[in-house]
């Protein structure tokens, strides 16, 4: 990501009292205003099961919520292909 001028902060939290694990990456071109918060357990064979992923861009009010990667691909290419149309425009 640096190489593309992203910048990023990477935290791990693990919660005293939830048996879930907690990953939160921050990330931005000038300022870290864009979030990413990660929610996942280790199955009894040792396997990671991401249980949701809270996804906040900058200029947006709530957290978007996905239950796994697949739908939080997807919705970041739309967002992509938003904001190129856009940037086309102009």
């Amino acid at each position: 990501m640096r190489d593309n001028g992203i910048n990023y902060k990477k935290e791990y939290i693990r919660p005293m009292i939830a048996p879930e694990h907690v990953y939160i990456f921050r990330f931005g071109k000038r300022e870290l205003n864009n979030r990413a918060i990660v929610r996942y357990n280790h199955t009894w064979t040792g396997r990671l099961k991401i249980n949701e992923i809270d996804v906040r861009l900058h200029r947006q009010h709530h957290p978007r919520i996905f239950v796994n990667e697949d739908e939080l691909i997807a919705y970041l290419q739309q967002h992509l292909d938003q904001n190129h149309d856009i940037n086309a425009d102009l």
